[in-house]
């Protein structure tokens, strides 16, 4: 293969690429963005683009309309991958739209549309998703990473998680969830639509990004329980409220506007 010469420009600002997570936007001659990506090595990633080894016809032909880039530094994998998300969707692409795959990163959901709404799993965020009456949090990477926010969740706040149309037209009977503290039971008429809500609304900030609530209820409790010489129970809270601090740092949420 003939050596590839990218000229002076492009030479020196891939040699001077840092060894950081962060995105890479590709430029043609014009200055239009025509493929957006992420790396968590930006300076082997992007590199790896200019080497002269083979590439696909698609990437092929991408390379060959490079005619500068620009680099976005993130502090983490994770903060990459929604930055690339957000760019994708500004920008869109030309070569994105062709070089893309089957990966989608799973979102929670959640329906404002229903009286009483629950955590749901959403395998990608829809075009449009402000006008479906939901709203999505996400991407995570990862099923374990959504069930850790949803643990985290369910151990503050009384979400219910049945899959029940509510409110019913007769209360049912409320079940074990109800009885150990875990969910208000509205399908048995334990709590109404506004009390339900007013629980909601937590749930829906700490998703958004803001814990203060979540954290002060595990410390208060973690307290009273290491008052009560209920040790066990203590650490387990203290476990938790590292998972929550852990999830401060890592969590980015894509959020849509609420639904009237």
């Amino acid at each position: 293969m003939a050596k590839l010469h990218w000229g002076e420009k492009l030479e020196t600002k891939i040699a001077m690429l840092p060894e950081s997570p962060g995105c890479y936007l590709m430029k043609d001659a014009e200055g239009t963005i025509i493929y957006v990506g992420k790396a968590v090595n930006l300076k082997n990633r992007v590199r790896s683009y200019f080497r002269d080894t083979e590439h696909t016809p698609k990437v092929a032909a991408m390379i060959a309309n490079i005619d500068d880039f620009d680099i976005l530094l993130c502090d983490s994998n994770l903060e990459a991958l929604c930055l690339e998300c957000n760019l994708i969707k500004l920008h869109r692409p030309h070569y994105n739209i062709l070089l893309k795959d089957d990966k989608h990163y799973p979102y929670l959901k959640v329906n404002l549309k229903e009286a009483f709404p629950r955590l749901e799993l959403a395998r990608r965020m829809p075009e449009g998703a402000n006008k479906d009456g939901a709203k999505y949090f996400g991407p995570y990477i990862g099923a374990t990473a959504v069930r850790q926010v949803i643990e985290a969740v369910r151990g503050v706040f009384p979400l219910r998680t049945c899959r029940k149309e509510l409110p019913l037209k007769k209360p049912s009977r409320p079940c074990v969830n109800y009885e150990i503290g875990k969910c208000m039971a509205p399908c048995a008429g334990k709590c109404t639509e506004e009390q339900y809500w007013d629980m909601m609304d937590g749930v829906l900030a700490f998703l958004g990004g803001d814990y203060d609530q979540v954290l002060k209820v595990l410390r208060k409790d973690m307290m009273d329980c290491a008052a009560k010489m209920q040790y066990e129970r203590a650490a387990a809270l203290r476990d938790k409220i590292r998972d929550v601090e852990g999830l401060m740092e890592r969590q980015i949420a894509i959020q849509t506007d609420r639904s009237e």
